[in-house]
């Protein structure tokens, strides 16, 4: 039977979801850069859809290491995957320009495949830093100011008197409510990258539809994933334990619905999401 690398990330991430948690906003994305699920052999971050499948994995797993790494990767640094241990599916995503048969134009088809990692803690024999011996030399909120401040091109940031945060595609205006409006300064960063997530699709920038898009529809519920995924990504980059958010039974079943009736939904929106969170800082590609 062929694995099917889109209906396994939404499996995933529904059954996370059914559990009551927000992916997007896992606890372990929130212990900074250091922590993010990486290969131990490249020493490269997951990325897009990866990095949540993997935070999940080692989260339920009660993994205290960020490192993962294929069974062949194992072998070839002189360890093994123990015996009976079972693997994580990592799925690789990318967008590719063919000729079309019909028009003889180029066209952009997707390009998936599916690889099977395996957590250090599930191996013998292998060296890899252990906990609490990465440095970590930021503050978080100094981090998170960085990250706005950084931004190339970014939107007029305005704080106004109201009690929502908002961007605007026809203004190119993000606004946000007083700062000690929220819980904490941690909620208030993850507000502000959420909304800086929507700024990229402006025509500008990544040129998104974004305008007319209305409540409800598929096409608001996939700009609202790239969003959270972006500023998700960012509140990790800076340290920030991701915020409290509503994570009401209302809530988490709008998302099942979503999810449930397009299973590409949320590998597309992953990608679209770390896009996003690349053009805010710096490393653009459109």
């Amino acid at each position: 039977m062929t694995f099917d690398s889109y209906q396994y990330a939404t499996d995933t991430i529904i059954a996370a979801l059914e559990c009551g948690t927000v992916p997007w906003r896992h606890p372990l994305l929130g212990g900074g850069q250091d922590q993010l699920p990486k290969n131990l052999n490249t020493g490269k971050t997951y990325r897009g859809i990866n990095l949540f499948l993997l935070a999940l994995a080692g989260w339920d797993a009660g993994y205290a290491n960020p490192w993962w790494l294929t069974f062949k990767q194992a072998r070839d640094r002189g360890g093994h995957v123990r015996k009976g241990e079972k693997s994580t599916s990592v799925i690789f995503w990318k967008e590719m320009l063919v000729e079309d048969e019909k028009t003889g134009k180029p066209k952009k088809v997707p390009v998936i495949k599916n690889y099977r990692v395996f957590s250090v803690e599930q191996c013998d024999n292998i060296d890899y830093p252990k906990p609490g011996t990465l440095e970590r030399d930021f503050e978080p909120l100094e981090a998170a100011e960085q990250i706005v401040a950084g931004y190339e091109g970014a939107p007029f940031i305005e704080t106004t008197c109201a009690s929502v945060a908002t961007y605007t595609p026809t203004t190119d205006l993000v606004q946000m409510p007083k700062p000690e409006r929220f819980v904490d300064q941690n909620a208030y960063y993850a507000t502000l990258f959420h909304e800086l997530g929507h700024s990229t699709g402006h025509r500008s920038r990544l040129d998104r539809e974004q305008a007319g898009v209305s409540f409800g529809s598929a096409k608001y519920a996939k700009e609202e994933l790239i969003a959270e995924f972006a500023a998700a990504g960012l509140c990790a980059m800076s340290g920030i334990p991701p915020s409290e958010i509503e994570n009401s039974a209302a809530y988490i079943a709008n998302w099942l619905n979503v999810l449930r009736s397009d299973k590409r939904l949320v590998v597309h929106a992953a990608g679209a999401g770390q896009k996003a969170m690349d053009w805010i800082v710096g490393q653009r590609q459109r």
